[in-house]
């Protein structure tokens, strides 16, 4: 039994690895306790938020993250209990009104260079806006930048959903649900609108995988691409829980080429063209959005 649990385990990562995903094959989540609640006004949820190889499987470093709750009303809803632990983060939140709540972790980094000393070198990670100043030193000249922003979400409905909670911001990519993310159901299509920049984010590949990786070796990856109003469509095969993601922009490449699709589709940053091979001329830095989402499909 352990060896053919090795081997399933194996059978796994080798698929994960030969699929567009995030890099090293780690995706963000978030995976509340239930999507539907019958709206009493005395109910709770519980998030688990994570990085991980196998989704909703706890195997990298617990993040930092700060959770947003909209709620029903457009108001922000406070989390509680909220825990770092070394391998996931976690908090309740209390249902007290009726309608759809937006769950949101958003990120948003500076990536880029400078040249020093005749050598260009790169922005510290983690660098941010109100950084900057301080991560480039003295004597710095040539400066370059580019923003990195990734939001993930997940959606919740006390009685019946609405949709008051789906404004956006104009920033990075966004959803805007066709179909409500809490209306989803087993053999019907559902459709979603994703904004890049406010704009629609059209030809980006987008994927959505089931929960439960860790134990079958077909990820059951579905793929997809946005058409020219930025909307995809997706018709569940099974119930459960679904991470739908994708992504804009790509690493820095000769030339500062980058591009568009699946998390992780781009190479590491500056690999080299083959083994032993030169490596091509560092382009300028290009803007980067991942975006990331838990929906539930009821049987």
């Amino acid at each position: 039994m352990m060896t053919f649990r090795k081997t399933l385990l194996l059978l796994a990562a080798t698929a994960a690895m030969a699929l567009p995903q995030m890099a090293g094959a780690a995706r963000p989540w978030m995976l509340p306790s239930e999507t539907m609640f019958a709206g009493s006004g005395n109910e709770w949820l519980t998030v688990d938020a994570a990085i991980s190889s196998d989704l909703y499987y706890f195997d990298h470093p617990g993040q930092d993250w700060q959770p947003v709750v909209t709620a029903p009303d457009g108001s922000t809803a406070q989390v509680e209990n909220r825990a770092i632990g070394k391998l996931r983060q976690t908090f309740d939140l209390g249902i007290r009104t009726k309608g759809t709540y937006k769950i949101a972790i958003v990120n948003e980094m500076l990536m880029g260079n400078y040249m020093l000393n005749g050598e260009r070198k790169m922005l510290p990670r983690g660098t941010t806006a109100a950084t900057l100043a301080t991560a480039v030193p003295q004597g710095a000249t040539d400066v370059q930048t580019a923003t990195a922003r990734t939001r993930i979400e997940t959606f919740v409905t006390a009685g019946e959903p609405d949709r008051k909670v789906f404004t956006t911001t104009g920033k990075g990519l966004e959803m805007v649900p066709v179909t409500h993310p809490n209306d989803l159901a087993v053999g019907e299509a559902a459709t979603f609108q994703f904004l890049l920049n406010g704009k629609p984010a059209a030809g980006l590949d987008v994927v959505a995988i089931p929960g439960g990786i860790r134990y079958r070796s077909d990820l059951k990856q579905m793929d997809a691409k946005t058409d020219a109003e930025g909307k995809v469509s997706f018709t569940w095969p099974e119930a459960g829980m679904y991470w739908v993601s994708l992504s804009s922009g790509g690493r820095r490449g000769p030339g500062g080429e980058g591009s568009g699709g699946a998390p992780g589709a781009a190479g590491p940053q500056g690999q080299p063209q083959g083994v032993g091979g030169p490596r091509p001329p560092m382009g300028p830095p290009q803007d980067r959005a991942t975006y990331a989402m838990t929906v539930e499909v009821q049987g």
